[in-house]
């Protein structure tokens, strides 16, 4: 299909997107990789800090102990202000010329990609992972306990399970920004969706209509993770009807629950 300056919008988009689709193929497939690689190892990390900052300290621990945890807690602190403080834009500079000056490391643009977005992402599931787990009723802790169970067992067993189903929500918006985000992962150099459009909307002057095109790619993307994530909150929340069989015998004892569709 030819095209000239004469050429109607809708042509001009059937032209790019006819001979323009790998840019933005490649595109999305970094821009996805990055962002769900991001995610996980950055929900890994909210994890580790929300479960050290969430560990407790009384009279009885020893001072040393407790200092050492000050310290600890204060660090991490610090990590969690840093970057939920600033943009990641700023960062992606920082960190990507940064490591190559002070250490001489230095990354591809890709894995730094994946870095930038994993440690942005720690810092605010941290925050998040602990409120989840502030969040369980301090009963299940105490009855934990009573029955001999340590403070990790307690976690893995009973806390960290009911704290992840709670913040499931938060986590897949956090996802859902970080695909949007990844945009400006273009001033390193990462051929994301944006860098890809860029190259494309610059080949031909037609900055409107690529960037149009480029709108639509990243709301499929985020529509499409928005549905799935849904879909498993509502496998986790398990069947909307069930039996509590409060008896192996009488079948009279056992309650129906209807729960909420």
């Amino acid at each position: 299909m030819a095209v000239d300056a004469d050429s109607s919008f809708f042509q001009w988009v059937v032209y790019i997107l006819q001979h323009y689709w790998p840019l933005f193929l490649r595109g999305a497939e970094v821009t996805l990789i990055i962002s769900l690689t991001g995610t996980i190892i950055g929900f890994a990390i909210g994890i580790l800090i929300g479960v050290i900052r969430t560990i407790p300290m009384d009279q009885n621990t020893h001072p040393l102990k407790r200092i050492l945890f000050k310290i600890i807690n204060f660090l991490l602190l610090c990590y969690i202000e840093v970057f939920r403080g600033t943009p990641m834009i700023v960062q992606a500079m920082v960190i990507f010329y940064g490591v190559a000056m002070i250490w001489g490391i230095h990354l591809s643009t890709f894995a730094a990609g994946i870095f930038i977005v994993s440690i942005n992402t720690g810092a605010y599931m941290a925050e998040i992972v602990r409120g989840g787990i502030i969040s369980i009723d301090k009963g299940q802790f105490e009855a934990a306990h009573a029955i001999g169970m340590t403070h990790s067992q307690t976690m893995s067993n009973i806390v960290l399970p009911q704290a992840i189903r709670n913040i499931l929500p938060a986590l897949s918006n956090e996802f859902v920004i970080n695909i949007k985000d990844t945009s400006v992962l273009n001033v390193i150099g990462v051929t994301e969706l944006f860098f890809q459009s860029k190259s494309a909307a610059g080949n031909n002057y037609r900055y409107f209509e690529v960037f149009l095109i480029t709108c639509l790619v990243y709301l499929i993307m985020t529509f499409t993770v928005t549905r799935i994530l849904r879909y498993w909150e509502k496998r986790l929340d398990g069947p909307s009807v069930y039996t509590i069989h409060g008896s192996q015998t009488v079948p009279e004892a056992e309650i129906k629950i209807v729960g909420r569709e």
